[in-house]
């Protein structure tokens, strides 16, 4: 019963935050509205890396905080809940507001289907193979992959283990925990590369559950093809 009250309380949570954000804000974020390849968490996960494109601040104060409530009501059935919970004094927790502190308008990500069957290929690799890498089994790096079809432009892989769930991907690569160099972060926080193309695929992981592939590409404006 405990339990069940917990998860309406969130549920309510994240209905109240959503309401921060107005109906012409989601549909600007809701690039892949129609794209028939992608599921309907697919689609979110594009959504919420709009979202935090369209307005950084407020999204760390909304779904983040849902995210991470979430979370850690999900972890304190276990032992070692201190060290699995995201304090608020985490690093990763406080440098991302630097990152994200006006951080308002950014050009947001459209889908591509070409790219969305790369990333499945991909993620169906690494469950296949049951391997967490952005090397193909075949030794392929993801560039090589991506090159095919999109030779000459700026690219970058985003790769997320253990989730399905379209916020739990996105803030889980936002927050980028435990890796220095926040590369997952960055790719979706891009200025500096253009990145503007998508492609998402979730699959099912032998190890982790679930593995989520988004790739990145940097397309000139004429070359993207709205859904």
């Amino acid at each position: 019963m405990r339990n069940i009250l917990l998860l309406a309380l969130l549920f309510f949570v994240h209905q109240v935050n959503a309401q921060k954000w107005t109906e012409n804000e989601f549909r600007r974020a809701n690039t892949a509205a129609n794209a028939h390849y992608l599921t309907n968490e697919e689609k979110n996960v594009v959504m919420y890396m709009n979202l935090i494109r369209i307005d950084g601040e407020k999204f760390y104060y909304t779904f983040l905080e849902d995210y991470i409530n979430n979370y850690n009501a999900k972890v304190k059935q276990y032992r070692n809940y201190n060290e699995l919970r995201i304090a608020r004094n985490n690093s990763y927790y406080t440098s991302l507001l630097k990152h994200l502190k006006g951080l308002k308008n950014l050009p947001v990500f459209y889908p591509n289907d070409k790219l969305s069957a790369l990333s499945r290929s991909h993620a169906q690799d690494l469950n296949r193979n049951n391997l967490e890498t952005h090397e193909s089994s075949n030794g392929d790096q993801f560039s090589k992959r991506l090159s095919k079809y999109f030779p000459n432009k700026a690219m970058s892989e985003n790769i997320d283990f253990g989730f399905s769930n379209s916020l739990d991907i996105v803030c889980h690569l936002l927050l980028d925990c435990g890796v220095p160099s926040l590369g997952h972060r960055f790719n979706l926080l891009d200025q500096k590369y253009k990145l503007n193309t998508v492609g998402v695929s979730i699959q099912p992981h032998p190890s982790y559950s679930w593995c989520a592939v988004i790739d990145f590409v940097a397309l000139a404006p004429t070359q993207i093809v709205e859904e």
